[in-house]
């Protein structure tokens, strides 16, 4: 036993800690008091379950300045909508239902209040028949 040093301990079968405790608070703590690296990342939105990235620019766009503000849909085509779909002789409801839409976004988009969309603006323009975008709006839609 004269061989054996008392200061030296050997561990069978010990693993380092999991990526959690890694993380922790105290383990942060422990790593700064030794010196060792640590880096620090915050997450934009890491706990939410959002699909869509928010833009940095939204605070501003929600106060609608002059210089920056969200284009509508014009009320001429707002019109149109609403005189095509009449001619047709549904509701907004009807409409919504054919282009696969809520009620709402076809009441956004007749009242003029819709931020436009050009795939909702395609769905339209089949649905009723008329060019909707473009130099000739209000004419009848030619089939290719």
């Amino acid at each position: 036993m004269a061989e054996s040093d008392w200061s030296e301990v050997t561990y069978i079968g010990h693993r380092p800690g999991k990526a959690g405790q890694l993380r922790s608070k105290q383990a942060v703590n422990s790593a700064l008091r030794t010196g060792a690296d640590v880096e620090t990342s915050k997450k934009f939105a890491g706990g939410q379950n959002k699909q869509i990235l928010a833009n940095k620019n939204t605070a501003k766009l929600d106060r609608e300045t002059e210089e920056l503000h969200h284009e509508h849909v014009p009320l001429d085509v707002a019109k149109l909508i609403q005189q095509g779909r009449q001619a047709k002789g549904w509701t907004q409801k009807e409409l919504a239902t054919k282009i696969n839409e809520k009620q709402q976004v076809v009441n956004d988009y007749e009242g003029g209040k819709a931020i436009p969309n050009q795939m909702v603006f395609g769905k339209l323009e089949r649905v009723l028949g008329m060019k909707l975008r473009g130099k000739d709006k209000g004419q009848p839609l030619v089939k290719k």
